[in-house]
């Protein structure tokens, strides 16, 4: 097979994870709490997209909640919505723990994805931008020019995360009974997704406190020994990473399909997080053998994340 085509083919299946459109979208219906959705949520920095917002039973009241911002929202709360008849099982999961005191009171905040934006979307931006003309080169010779140029065209995810800490963040907090403070706002996402909680908890260290990461995409692209983006997210993330005092980091990987490609990239990053004094009070590496790259998986173990993340 050509590398361009192997290329194509990895890619939009990955890409294609989680990806749907926000036209036609039904409601999700979930089996706790309730959701509120805020359509088209428009954006001066992205396009716009649905935003859905679990809440627990008995809100509201006079308590104030944590935030939990997830992206691809769209597969969060229902299989009966999804395209791949599939969720996280997010309500459920997260009242059973709230129900049995194991975890903070929150809301959750389901970001779509905007399709065939995913991608650049979620990508890290400053880790591309600082590539060397010798590494673009690497990866025009696996991509081709045109899909290289192509994506370095449509790159925004920093214009993404300014939707989120600028326009999104501000509307929950004024719209829900929310502790809009560091330690109660974290963000979480699986593959790409994340990818760009990596990197927002990188950008906005002051904003959020915790990022859950399931099964990252270390490779960006498609994965080949050439490859420079994997060191790219290394070596910001050495430069970048929050003290370990006020953040927290959760970073997980199965080991089939997709998911079978990423341990030697997270030993690296396990070194950076080992540098900058990173222990398992703030920092949690796991891996799942047999779990594979999908939303049956991550529903598994979100559990852990949740109690990680937002345990008491």
């Amino acid at each position: 097979m050509r590398q361009d085509v192997f290329y194509y083919l990895i890619t939009l299946a990955f890409c294609l994870s989680g990806m749907q459109g926000c036209a036609g979208q039904k409601m999700p219906s979930p089996s706790s709490g309730e959701i509120y959705r805020h359509a088209d949520f428009p954006s001066r920095y992205v396009s716009n997209r649905n935003v859905d917002v679990w809440v627990p039973e008995g809100y509201p009241d006079d308590e104030s909640y944590a935030v939990l911002y997830m992206h691809d929202g769209q597969n969060l709360f229902d299989s009966a919505v999804t395209w791949n008849k599939q969720e996280w099982m997010v309500d459920e999961t997260a009242s059973r723990l709230t129900k049995n005191g194991q975890v903070k009171r929150m809301i959750i905040v389901g970001i779509f994805n905007n399709g065939e934006m995913r991608h650049p979307e979620y990508f890290p931006e400053k880790p591309f931008r600082n590539l060397e003309e010798s590494e673009l080169a690497s990866l025009e010779s696996n991509m081709g020019k045109e899909d290289l140029d192509q994506f370095r065209n449509t790159l925004c995810s920093d214009q993404y995360l300014r939707f989120i800490v600028e326009e999104l963040k501000p509307f929950i907090d004024s719209t829900y009974n929310t502790k809009s403070d560091r330690s109660n706002t974290c963000i979480a996402g699986s593959s790409m997704g994340g990818l760009i909680s990596m990197y927002t908890l990188c950008e906005y260290p002051d904003v959020f406190s915790a990022a859950g990461c399931l099964s990252t995409h270390w490779p960006g692209f498609g994965d080949y020994p050439e490859n420079p983006v994997p060191d790219a997210f290394v070596q910001y993330l050495d430069k970048h990473l929050p003290p370990p005092l006020d953040h927290r980091i959760w970073f997980d990987h199965g080991t089939e399909k997709l998911d079978a490609s990423y341990a030697p990239y997270q030993v690296k990053v396990d070194e950076v997080m080992h540098k900058h004094g990173y222990s398992t009070k703030n920092w949690i590496t796991k891996t799942y053998p047999g779990e594979d790259h999908s939303e049956r998986a991550w529903q598994k173990r979100f559990d852990e994340v949740l109690l990680f993340l937002a345990g008491r």
